[in-house]
């Protein structure tokens, strides 16, 4: 993989796929800044990939304040000098799954307020320091809900079709600014969401993996693979893209 020495932020970071893929940039030999609503659990992803060799540090960010994604990225540009990469991550499911007419209002607001106007924010005040020193890379972490429907998960879904609707819009904006700009579709993987939908719902586990065609949930550091590899400069020609990652659930 082809980042050494990049400046990476991935948001989100203090666990699951954005903790794996902020181990798998350090693995590269990139400098990572993991950032997260929680500071202790960024600096304990920060503990372990220094712990490794790995070059990082934290920073304490919600994602949904603009102000907040102002100072991560003014904070990284400070210490570093550039930001080369951000993987926006941070993601949040509902508290509650129902159907349309019965979602909550708080379900719909928190959601869409980290999963769809956290990654515009992130996305705006990268693409400003990008411009200004004339390239970079974003990756977004989407979901196979932004591509096909997802029952009673109506705030999610509509999130994660927002962020690969985003995604390919601002490819196709910054194309010739040597900024390229892709989003990852993970299917069911081992998290903190996927975890606590099956602690509400036991019985959904194997109800969940008859319907995957590879019988398994993925591993975040499945994921995180791709998204080093659509960050690294052996990706070159690729912008504007999904790649989903599934285990053949789409198909």
């Amino acid at each position: 993989m082809e980042v050494k020495d990049k400046i990476v932020i991935v948001t989100g970071a203090g666990s699951g796929i954005g903790a794996a893929t902020a181990k798998h940039f350090a693995k590269y030999n990139a400098t990572v800044i993991v950032s997260d609503i929680k500071k202790q659990k960024a600096q304990t992803v920060v503990e372990e990939i220094t712990k490794e060799g790995g070059s990082a540090v934290a920073i304490e960010a919600n994602v949904a304040n603009f102000e907040d994604v102002e100072q991560l990225i003014a904070k990284t540009v400070d210490q570093f000098g550039r930001l080369d990469v951000i993987v926006n991550n941070a993601g949040i499911g509902p508290r509650n799954m129902a159907k349309t007419g019965e979602y909550t209002l708080e379900d719909w607001d928190s959601v869409i307020a980290v999963n769809q106007t956290g990654v515009f924010y992130c996305m705006k005040l990268a693409l400003q320091q990008m411009m200004k020193q004339g390239g970079g890379n974003i990756v977004n972490i989407a979901s196979l809900a932004g591509l096909k429907a997802s029952l009673n998960n109506l705030s999610y879904s509509a999130s994660k079709f927002a962020v690969v609707g985003m995604t390919k819009s601002a490819a196709l904006e910054y194309a010739t600014k040597n900024i390229r700009i892709n989003a990852v579709c993970p299917g069911y993987t081992e998290s903190a969401l996927l975890e606590k939908l099956l602690s509400v719902r036991p019985d959904m586990d194997q109800m969940l993996k008859s319907v995957i065609p590879m019988k398994r949930y993925g591993q975040a550091d499945e994921i995180a693979e791709a998204v080093v590899w659509l960050a690294s400069d052996t990706t070159k020609f690729i912008t504007g893209q999904t790649i989903t990652l599934d285990g053949g659930t789409s198909l």
